[in-house]
């Protein structure tokens, strides 16, 4: 399940045979949570989703899954539970799983980094094609009947800039220089000028120039304090008129006020976006109706099973952990990824 390169750092805890404890903010029934319960059967198990029915498991846990609960509820169960060794998020993202007592503990944070990778890179491709063959336009003259030959643009050729050369970075990458795409990145340390498949790697200092040589700007950084609103409109008016914004980090990344008057006034060519500052997206907000936009509602990465392969990557963690293995996706939780 764990492909190669998935993790940056790993880390393997010392456990106490016999009395492990595993809690999971949840709610139940959920199917693929059969295999947790078969793995797991000599131990103590407690899935629930408040804090009345974690509190007299929180005690004895050592391990917590964080499967769906919110950062509250998180924070809550967190501190009542003294013998806890190591947290488990099943998203990459950490807004739900960071805040300041963790951060100032021994506690080991693991993530599901590379499970949802590949699926957002094939995503990349899909927006860089909806509007290099204008598949808008398409559809809409299917639609009203209408036989409308037009001109449309190679992909092959033209720069795509990663804004986070992480692991869905990497997987954008390799996708789209199979299209014939140029490739730059912005990391925030580099090592190197070139990495992998990308022509050249940037430092966040020289994300200006980065931007100014793209055609499509693909972000996927992790949301912290230091990339809330890093694209703003400074960077925006760095951008080709002919630019495309595709963001697969999350929302708040972008400030999403500039974003909206950059594509109103074309001040970009468009903007492909999986993530917002508040989901559901509000209704009567701008993303509905601007034509410039291809809206999806966070489910760039729902693939079939794809909660299956959530836990099976948390099983396999979990046998790491029985087994005094280093974990992998272990956090940074200053850095927040």
């Amino acid at each position: 399940m764990i492909k190669d390169g998935v993790s940056d750092s790993a880390l393997a805890i010392p456990t106490s045979p016999g009395r492990e404890t595993l809690v999971v903010l949840s709610q139940e029934p959920l199917p693929y949570f059969s295999r947790l319960r078969q793995v797991w059967a000599s131990e103590n198990l407690s899935v629930g989703n408040s804090v009345e029915a974690l509190q007299s498991a929180a005690s004895n846990a050592t391990v917590i899954l964080n499967w769906s609960g919110s950062r509250d509820l998180l924070r809550k169960v967190f501190l009542q539970s003294p013998n806890l060794r190591w947290i488990h998020s099943r998203s990459v993202g950490l807004e739900r799983s960071l805040f300041q007592e963790i951060m100032g503990s021994t506690i080991v944070l693991t993530n599901g980094r590379g499970v949802f990778s590949p699926s957002l890179g094939e995503f990349a491709v899909a927006a860089i094609l909806y509007f290099a063959k204008d598949l808008r336009r398409m559809v809409r003259s299917q639609a009203n009947g209408v036989w409308d030959p037009f001109d449309v643009q190679l992909a092959s050729g033209h720069t795509v800039g990663i804004v986070g050369y992480g692991d869905i970075g990497r997987q954008v990458a390799t996708r789209v220089r199979a299209l014939g795409m140029k490739v730059v990145a912005v990391k925030r340390h580099v090592t190197c000028d070139t990495d992998g498949e990308a022509g050249r790697i940037y430092s966040s200092d020289s994300l200006l120039e980065m931007l100014s040589l793209c055609d499509y700007v693909v972000v996927a950084v992790p949301l912290t304090q230091d990339t809330k609103g890093m694209i703003g409109e400074r960077e925006l008016n760095a951008m080709r008129n002919n630019a495309v914004v595709i963001n697969l980090g999350r929302g708040p990344v972008i400030h999403e006020e500039a974003l909206v008057r950059a594509l109103t006034t074309h001040r970009i060519k468009g903007a492909a976006l999986d993530v917002f500052d508040r989901e559901p997206l509000p209704a009567l907000h701008p993303f509905y109706t601007l034509e410039n936009v291809l809206l999806s509602p966070h489910c760039a990465d729902h693939i079939p099973g794809w909660l299956d392969d959530a836990m099976l990557l948390f099983l396999e963690q979990l046998e790491r952990y029985r087994n005094g293995q280093p974990l992998l996706n272990v956090v940074d939780k200053v850095l927040g990824y």
